[in-house]
């Protein structure tokens, strides 16, 4: 009988002469002869390269990469989107750490269960339903980092931003993807609000049967949200600060998520706030429109609904309205759902949807009255010192198609009118004007010059 490691050995010579079919000699020789199959699972696949300069190589190489994922894709016969690239060292690293884990049960403490019983790991939350943009980029692949290499590197992680972003639900997400790897780890998701009850009680005494920095000493994974909340909490900051300290020096991974930059947490020991500095801190930014937008629709299907039975306008109109964060979205999603409740199978045209929200002040501009969209592209022509026609033209100078893209966002903002119709005047399908728009909305924060461009568009526009 063949053994699982000849199996593999074979699939990856397999694979290694299927890339070497595709890549000049010397890349191969230089980054991919050198590779080891580590481990496949179904949706993970683990490689060992050759050094750090390797491991380089194939994070930044897209091409690189895709290279690999067609080639194991063909001869395992499944897709696999997620590839780990492990330096020798870290494999050795994760190989140590993996032999001293004791059994737990799958996300559940070792013992003594009655510690944090209400904080559980929401299976919902996964970096497959989580919306990737922009504003978001990097805290995801800091999460999947993490997630594949955890006390590896960027220990601890620090997620900051407002309030409804999905700072919950990267940690989740992080802790999902881990399990399905090493299912026997134990994985600890808690809000600070959570460590501060059980400390109080610890303390006043009804915790007796076990220490509550006994408890957090076999934790592979800690994962805090809202961290800001053990401001001004002296004697519970202490009692982080050790299990903190417990588990970094024991290469535990840690993941925290507050609100707001580790320089601007006050109320908290700077010995403390120095360990959150030690790793990565990545910030997540509010959602652009094609982001919310991307939310929205998920959210739809996720209930069961037919997302062909909504106006894109109409959801395009929720998205631009309701961007301040996720929660927020997912309100008016419900209002929206609520005032259709008696006829649930009928079209929701873009009126119904204006028609829900119309208690908004600001729906329907007052400048659409007397403006139209010939008169916005004419005062964004002056002001550029441009010919009208050829801002609607093809024309892909820098100028003018920066010009094309303030016109297309206050025509979509000042007037509200429907990219339908700016796409006509502008000689457009629906998707250039989705991305021109977004484009000028993600760079008015923070491009002044085109703020000011904007802003003084505006007032002439209101002046005429």
């Amino acid at each position: 009988m063949v053994s699982m490691k000849t199996k593999q050995a074979t699939a990856w010579n397999q694979i290694l002469k299927m890339v070497s079919n595709k890549v000049d000699k010397h890349t191969f020789e230089c980054f991919f002869e050198g590779i080891e199959l580590d481990e496949v699972t179904d949706n993970q696949v683990t490689l060992v390269v050759p050094s750090s300069l390797a491991k380089q190589f194939f994070s930044h190489s897209v091409d690189a990469s895709n290279t690999l994922k067609d080639a194991i894709s063909n001869v395992y016969g499944h897709d696999y989107q997620n590839i780990s690239y492990l330096t020798p060292d870290e494999a050795k690293l994760l190989r140590n750490h993996s032999e001293l884990k004791k059994v737990t049960s799958y996300g559940e403490p070792q013992t003594n269960s009655h510690f944090f019983s209400n904080c559980k790991i929401n299976p919902n939350y996964t970096f497959d339903n989580f919306v990737v943009g922009d504003c978001n980029r990097d805290a995801v692949r800091a999460s999947l980092l993490i997630a594949n290499s955890p006390g590896v590197a960027y220990n601890p992680l620090f997620i900051y931003s407002k309030s409804g972003l999905g700072k919950t639900h990267l940690l989740h997400s992080i802790a999902n993807f881990y399990l399905e790897k090493h299912p026997k780890a134990k994985v600890l998701y808690i809000t600070s609000d959570a460590f501060i009850d059980e400390f109080v009680k610890y303390v006043k005494g009804s915790q007796e049967s076990q220490s509550l920095k006994d408890y957090f000493s076999d934790v592979d994974l800690l994962l805090v949200d809202d961290i800001q909340f053990l401001s001004d909490k002296t004697k519970t900051a202490e009692m982080f600060f050790y299990i903190f300290s417990q588990l970094f020096n024991n290469g535990h991974q840690i993941v925290l998520t507050s609100d707001r930059h580790p320089k601007d947490l006050k109320g908290l020991e700077e010995r403390l706030v120095s360990r959150f500095y030690m790793g990565l801190s990545v910030n997540m930014q509010s959602p652009d429109t094609d982001t919310l937008l991307e939310i929205l629709k998920r959210k739809i299907v996720s209930r069961g609904l037919d997302l062909k039975k909504f106006d894109p306008e109409g959801l395009i109109f929720i998205a631009e309205k309701f961007s301040h964060n996720v929660r927020e979205l997912e309100g008016a999603l419900n209002r929206l759902l609520f005032s259709l409740s008696s006829n649930e199978n009928k079209y929701v045209s873009l009126d119904e949807v204006k028609a829900t929200f119309s208690y908004l002040q600001g729906i329907e501009s007052n400048d659409k009255k007397n403006l139209s969209e010939d008169d916005v592209i004419d005062e964004v022509a002056r002001y550029y010192h441009l010919n009208s026609e050829i801002i609607k033209s093809k024309n892909r100078k820098a100028q003018v198609a920066l010009a094309r893209r303030i016109a297309m966002y206050l025509c979509r903002y000042l007037l509200q009118s429907s990219l339908k119709t700016i796409g006509k005047v502008f000689s457009r399908d629906h998707s250039t004007v989705i991305t021109a728009v977004s484009k000028v909305e993600k760079e008015l924060k923070t491009n002044t010059l085109m703020l000011k461009a904007v802003s003084d568009i505006k007032k002439s526009l209101k002046a005429a």
